[in-house]
């Protein structure tokens, strides 16, 4: 017999399957933004598993399609339903098609689909830069266009997959584009992920009367995703060489999407609202980004930035 999950202590090594055994999230419904590859995929297999009806929102619905047999041929009968739908969070066409598609009640928004270190300057067609784009406007305009669903669910959870790469940098509102300084792959990639967190800060404020919890997290240093797949591996090398980034340990996939599994549906974090985790708990400040390999800026939980971030991507996804 499984041990009551308030019992429970979760931590580092955690995997995805462990956070869930006991859960039963029948009857609920979930989106996981991503689930084509890497931790998408565990995440979804682990809410599917203990009973909810998971949608794989995915750029590529035959990858998707793929996942979904594998995931139907190895969780049990019982497990929740899973279904496949086109959402490219570049293209804001496919975000308010997937919003006008939803009917009835959303009870999990995984937002965990991403970029990272896209190594030119790189703009979607509405002229944001990509990476910001992607990572954050993408689910923005996502997460607001389902309000309604979220709201109408009993008890909804949103769970925004940022990253350590929050600490390359803080949103920068007078350039989110990059038209008036130099171009680099990770302080874009950190504002991209400091506006994941802001995002969730920025929810639980406005959201918290409909009974909408938000957080972020750091699913950890994982080594099987294609979360990297525009990095150049020499470049990330001489990278961290240089000491310009500190990486924690390694996880595996399993462990890498334990906290999102964690604050998507664990009773130990029911009410838990606007936090940062990292494995599996709540993550400490930090001060400085040198030699960080854990912690959360300030920056990225304050208020005041959160509310002007919301401010502006209102503006940008009209």
């Amino acid at each position: 017999m499984s041990a009551p999950q308030k019992t429970r202590t979760f931590g580092a090594s955690t995997t995805a399957a462990e956070v869930v055994d006991g859960v039963d999230l029948h009857g609920r419904r979930a989106v996981v933004t991503g689930a084509s590859s890497g931790i998408g995929v565990e995440t979804a297999r682990a809410l599917a598993a203990a009973g909810a009806d998971v949608t794989l929102a995915v750029r590529d619905t035959g990858a998707g399609a793929r996942v979904a047999a594998r995931l139907k041929a190895e969780l049990p009968s019982e497990s929740g339903q899973l279904t496949v739908q086109q959402l490219d969070l570049a293209d804001r066409s496919t975000v308010a098609a997937f919003v006008a598609a939803w009917q009835g009640p959303l009870h999990i928004l995984v937002g965990n689909a991403g970029v990272m270190a896209l190594p030119e300057l790189t703009r979607t067609a509405d002229g944001q830069e990509m990476q910001f784009a992607v990572n954050h406007l993408g689910h923005f305009a996502l997460a607001t266009g389902l309000h309604r669903a979220l709201a109408t669910a009993d008890g909804a959870r949103i769970v925004s997959v940022s990253s350590i790469g929050h600490l390359f940098s803080p949103v920068v509102l007078d350039d989110l584009d990059y038209r008036f300084r130099p171009y680099d792959p990770w302080t874009s990639y950190g504002q991209s992920k400091t506006a994941n967190t802001l995002f969730a800060v920025g929810a639980a404020e406005r959201w918290a009367g409909d009974g909408i919890t938000a957080n972020a997290l750091m699913p950890g240093n994982i080594g099987d995703t294609s979360l990297a797949r525009h990095m150049d591996p020499q470049q990330v090398a001489d990278f961290i060489a240089a000491g310009a980034i500190a990486l924690p340990p390694q996880k595996t996939v399993e462990q890498g999407a334990a906290t999102s599994v964690l604050l998507a549906a664990s009773p130990t974090v029911e009410g838990v609202t606007g936090r940062y985790f990292e494995d599996c708990a709540q993550a400490e400040p930090v001060s400085e980004r040198a030699g960080a390999v854990a912690g959360v800026a300030p920056y990225a939980l304050d208020r005041e930035n959160a509310a002007r971030l919301w401010t502006a991507s209102e503006a940008l996804v009209r």
